[in-house]
């Protein structure tokens, strides 16, 4: 028996049950894990705002060690150290034959498949994203998991499965920050301070960072920050009082909301980039003048996964984590358990702290 943290329903509380993980098939692992982040993705899917079967065991950003290997994988074993992919690319679909994995149109097909059950009633279960972490031990694809580099601390390796990866990839990827540029990064959790620490990597000259919290200014400030602002009817005027007038060159928006979003494309200079890493609902609209976006000619860009592949850039922020250059235990604002996961989720719709992480 496995215990794990079951959504029974959409916007049901979770329950902590026990669960019955089958071992791994023809190309499956077994994988026990040691940490999972709560991530705001988690809440979306508990909430509907993202789909999900359900019941669900959910959670998608996990590290942790391999116990059992199915026939026909070779790329790991037992006692092999893994990151979790929730979003493994088939290698065959029109998106990754143009060698863009993030878009992979079969990436989440094993969250459509009961992967588990309850041990009390012998219901089945659906894995949260494909991975199902909030739980001590889970079965995923082979593709599912990254071996993780040497050097690199197995709990907090855990937050490189979704925040860092997307953070990194927005500052490095979809919006491509060059040395010396500015940056505002508009939400300061997980994924903003990871874009802070990318951004301070990238060489970016001014980073404003905005919250609604002024007390995640210490944080902001520690992963990379060299401006804080508290958000308000002013953030897009103050954001280019800091920037000569004239905006930030890049703007990355990290909260999934139309007015943050909105806020976001108007702090951005004529010609620059705004890179939007929210996920907001179906319903929040964003409006545009056609007149606003010939004249400031800047470019409005989404970003899945931090358009990246994980697999050639797991190395590249391993290397950052063994240079000091990314502090991953700087981003964990709380060490849990699976029971507080609910009130990690509360603290996400306040606003407060970075990044929760689930300790087994």
């Amino acid at each position: 028996m496995t215990r794990a943290a079951v959504l029974p329903a959409v916007n049901a509380p979770l329950a902590i049950a026990d669960i019955d993980v089958p071992e791994p098939g023809p190309g499956q692992v077994k994988v026990r894990l040691a940490a999972a982040g709560v991530c705001h993705s988690d809440l979306s899917l508990s909430n509907g705002t993202l789909k999900q079967p359900v019941p669900a065991v959910l959670g998608h950003e996990g590290a942790g060690t391999v116990t059992a290997v199915g026939v026909g994988v070779t790329a790991v074993a037992p006692g092999d150290r893994v990151v979790l992919n929730w979003a493994p690319s088939c290698g065959d679909c029109h998106f990754c034959g143009l060698a863009e994995p993030w878009l992979c149109a079969n990436a989440g097909a094993a969250a459509t498949a009961p992967y588990a059950r309850l041990t009390a009633d012998g219901s089945e279960l659906y894995p949260g994203l494909g991975t199902a972490v909030f739980a001590e031990e889970t079965v995923v694809s082979a593709h599912a998991v990254l071996p993780l580099p040497a050097g690199v601390p197995l709990t907090e390796a855990a937050l490189l499965g979704c925040a860092v990866l997307t953070g990194y990839g927005a500052v490095h990827h979809s919006a491509a920050v060059r040395p010396g540029e500015s940056v505002a990064v508009l939400g300061v959790g997980g994924v903003g301070l990871s874009v802070l620490q990318s951004a301070r990597i990238a060489g970016a000259g001014t980073i404003v960072a905005v919250d609604v919290s002024p007390a995640k200014e210490e944080l902001a400030r520690a992963a990379g920050a060299t401006e804080f602002l508290t958000a308000s009817d002013d953030t897009t005027k103050q954001i280019r009082k800091l920037t000569g007038g004239y905006g930030t060159d890049v703007a990355i928006e990290c909260v999934g909301r139309a007015d943050t979003i909105r806020t976001a494309w108007s702090a951005t200079r004529r010609g620059g980039r705004t890179t939007v890493v929210g996920i907001g609902g179906k319903d929040q609209q964003v409006t545009f003048s056609a007149l606003e976006l010939f004249y400031f000619g800047r470019t409005l860009s989404g970003c899945v996964y931090g358009n990246s592949d994980p697999a050639k850039d797991l190395p590249v922020l391993a290397e950052h984590v063994r240079a000091g250059r990314l502090d991953l235990s700087a981003m964990v604002t709380e060490r849990i358990g699976l029971e507080g996961i609910p009130a990690a989720f509360e603290a996400m719709l306040a606003g407060r702290g970075g990044r929760a992480l689930v300790i087994f």
